[in-house]
């Protein structure tokens, strides 16, 4: 089922697995669909910025992509395209729409820099990938330098049909949020869903704004779930103190560049990839990384026993 503006709920980022070697893990990769589809996800997206994409090349793009869609049964898959070329763009689209995924996403290269600049490259995107393409528009100001202002981002969604959500990661964001869910009470904005990153930093007041839910990478995707699920059903305390016993597990996972691996690691411990290596040039997690983990792990162990992933520190007690 092709991607619409009425997605809602968690849509995890997934990690591309590789061996120790560098080489994809193809049956990691069947086992973190797996792992996903089974603690409830109603998507994932593949090839996001945590996916490493820029170390694959096109055809290990295209591999990694078809392996999540036709291994998924009940999630939507989106595919990350983002590329420097539209052709490369296009390619990966293709693949990736023909094997069933339900759309793409699209980042903007850095070196964009006016509104009209912005306005400008997505069209001829949405152009290269073609009318029956379902997209996603990443905003993601802090990692890739490109500044969305809402009225940017409404000439887009109203230039572009096929543009049916906007992953939203600004920070800070959450009157971009409002904005645009105005935008949308004053007829201006057609229906659009918005669904959050920023590795769940924000999410519980996010979901107050008006997100529709997650959309971001986290070694426990049953948290973002159930925010989302107790946010919906007005539960608003439920949902930040269970979010609360993440945040500082949350906010280590957040760092650049050590994050990935921090991540990894927690899915490795988990039992749901066979390695936390990432492919070079990339980081990895050091043995005092791994014991500040293990405390935070245990710290959250005591609300959520999910966290409880082995030896625990005195932090448990």
């Amino acid at each position: 089922m092709k991607l619409t503006a009425d997605a809602k709920g968690t849509f995890a980022i997934a990690p591309t697995p590789f061996h120790d070697d560098g080489r994809i893990d193809e049956r990691s990769i069947d086992r973190l669909t797996d792992f996903y589809e089974e603690v409830g996800c109603d998507g994932v997206t593949v090839l996001g910025i945590l996916g490493e994409a820029p170390k694959l090349d096109a055809a290990e793009a295209e591999q990694v992509a078809v392996r999540f869609v036709k291994r998924a049964k009940k999630m939507q898959v989106i595919v990350g395209v983002s590329a420097p070329g539209f052709a490369t763009m296009r390619s990966l689209a293709k693949a990736s729409m023909e094997a069933g995924a339900a759309g793409v996403m699209i980042a903007p290269p850095p070196s964009l820099r006016t509104d009209d600049q912005i306005i400008g490259y997505y069209k001829q995107a949405a152009d290269a990938i073609g009318p029956d393409v379902p997209w996603v528009l990443q905003d993601y100001p802090l990692t890739l330098s490109v500044v969305f202002t809402p009225a940017v981002i409404r000439k887009i969604v109203t230039d572009n049909p096929n543009c049916v959500m906007l992953k939203h990661e600004d920070w800070p964001g959450l009157e971009k949020i409002s904005t645009l869910r105005n935008f949308q009470k004053d007829g201006s904005l057609r229906p659009l869903s918005i669904l959050c990153g920023n590795g769940g930093l924000f999410l519980d007041f996010e979901m107050e704004r008006g997100a529709d839910g997650a959309m971001t990478g986290y070694a426990f995707p049953e948290l973002l779930i159930d925010v989302v699920r107790l946010s919906k059903e007005g539960k608003r305390d439920a949902a930040h103190d269970l979010f609360d016993a993440h945040l500082p597990l949350i906010r280590y996972e957040q760092q650049p560049g050590a994050g990935l691996a921090v991540r990894k690691y927690v899915l490795q411990k988990r039992g749901i990839i066979a390695s936390s290596a990432q492919r070079k040039p990339g980081a990895t997690i050091t043995p005092a990384a791994k014991a500040e983990v293990e405390y935070l792990l245990s710290r959250v162990a005591r609300v959520d026993k999910r966290a409880n992933l082995g030896p625990q520190s005195s932090a448990a007690g």
